[in-house]
């Protein structure tokens, strides 16, 4: 697998090996010795997955921004494997160089839904950025600007540390989301700021009328109000 850094710290786009013939394709979609020999040298200590989760959405349907508090603090690592999800992680770490700042990272699955949208999206990223190399290409290893990491490609996965809030939109007609924690779900520790809030400055790609969000996540707090239980260490 390839591992892709992005432009805050320790979050991570993860590109797995597809092998693939007349017949279909195979890949590993986690393998946790290639885990720790790749990604925790860039975290500087191992994670361990306990459970994981699936979702399916309809077009229009955004779910966050959520974390769960400490001490119940989960890493992540999402992909989707049908249809497509803009994906959006915010630091909210206090003392942060990056507080407040998001990664945006299309996940596109293997379907024809998933892969009308990721060419799409690729088509839209040459127009807007004729010479993609010289903001990061995916390909070298690394990213430096949020807004490259909508590359158009399918089957990516998407590491989220501890210290973040999560979140994502359904682009496709449906979506099925997949993700790995590693700490258990504890709904006492649930926490999250709006995902409306203006402030983040987050494009979702979903006409504000056709927003499909829950009652809960339209009551969390703007991140002007939030007092974050997360610090940099």
């Amino acid at each position: 697998m390839n591992v892709i850094k992005t432009s805050i710290d320790g979050v991570l786009i993860i590109e797995p090996k597809v092998f693939g013939d007349t017949r279909g394709y195979f890949f590993e979609s986690f393998s946790q010795r290639e885990f720790d020999e790749k990604v925790a040298p860039i975290l500087g200590h191992t994670i361990h997955f306990v459970q994981d989760n699936e979702s399916m959405s309809t077009y229009g349907v955004m779910r966050g921004l959520h974390f769960q508090r400490p001490p119940y603090t989960q890493s992540k690592l999402v992909r989707c494997v049908k249809g497509a999800v803009l994906d959006v992680v915010v630091d909210i770490r206090k003392g942060s160089p990056t507080y407040g700042q998001h990664i945006e990272c299309l996940l596109c699955g293997r379907d024809p839904e998933g892969e009308r949208i990721a060419q799409q999206f690729a088509q839209e990223s040459l127009t807007a950025n004729p010479s993609p190399l010289t903001e990061g290409n995916p390909l070298t290893g690394s990213i430096t600007d949020n807004r490259s990491t909508l590359t158009g490609k399918i089957g990516l996965q998407f590491f989220i540390p501890k210290g973040f809030a999560h979140g994502f939109a359904v682009l496709s007609d449906t979506a099925v989301f997949q993700y790995k924690c590693d700490e258990f779900y504890h709904p006492e520790a649930d926490g999250g700021i709006n995902i409306l809030d203006d402030s983040l400055g987050i494009d979702w790609r979903i006409p504000t009328d056709q927003a499909l969000l829950s009652e809960k996540d339209t009551k969390h707090p703007l991140l002007q109000d939030f007092d974050s239980p997360f610090s940099l260490t």
